[in-house]
């Protein structure tokens, strides 16, 4: 349903699909698309609050071209990053049922398989990462017991980072379980990771040419 600050725009109203940099270092992964965000923009996060911290935080830590996200033609750009959701519809009251989730599975594990260059995936929620945890588990990688938490990165052989985050959803963010200074310490620490992994490319080059 529309809200009256949009009753004169049209809804993309469809599945959303994901957005970015397909060299991309980094992968965000997110829930659902926002009832008056992405459902209206037809862009992940694009349109509502989440989006204008999921940007303004990219933008800061130089994987976006500008921090604001308000259209799909706005001339927002990512370089080396990513975002999805793991569920692409909006679905009933913000909250997606597990039957979604599995709907959508297929989705992202076509991504996660097209998106040859990721080394960090950051999970957006509990659910994000307990489905991301779910899927490489199913595709045979040993997870180990990995338990959500704001801060919280795991290396399981073979697969990227898992790198841990509260989402920026309003209910998080306006009652201060999500701090900005929190916020903006996952990217920083993100970025930190995509960069190691790119030195240690050069340094793995530089050992193939001296064989």
């Amino acid at each position: 349903m529309r809200v009256r600050r949009y009753r004169d725009q049209e809804y993309w109203a469809r599945p959303v699909p994901g957005f970015g940099d397909p060299d991309a270092r980094l992968l965000i992964l997110g829930l659902a698309p926002g009832a008056h965000g992405a459902n209206r923009t037809g862009r992940m996060f694009t349109g509502d609050d989440s989006g204008r911290w999921l940007y303004g935080a990219l933008f800061e830590s130089g994987f976006a071209n500008q921090p604001q996200a308000v259209s799909r033609d706005d001339g927002l750009k990512l370089t080396d990053a990513y975002v999805s959701n793991v569920v692409r519809c909006a679905p009933p009251d913000n909250k997606p049922t597990a039957a979604e989730v599995v709907a959508c599975l297929p989705y992202l594990q076509a991504e996660l398989a097209l998106l040859r260059n990721v080394q960090v995936v950051l999970a957006l929620g509990r659910i994000a990462f307990d489905t991301y945890v779910r899927l490489r588990r199913a595709q045979g990688h040993d997870m180990g017991r990995p338990a959500f938490g704001h801060g919280a990165e795991y290396c399981a052989p073979g697969l990227p980072v898992l790198l841990c985050s509260y989402h920026p959803s309003r209910q998080n963010t306006n009652t201060g379980v999500l701090t900005p200074v929190m916020w903006r310490s996952i990217f920083a620490r993100a970025r930190e990771l995509v960069d190691e992994s790119a030195q240690r490319g050069v340094q793995q080059h530089h050992d193939d040419e001296a064989h």
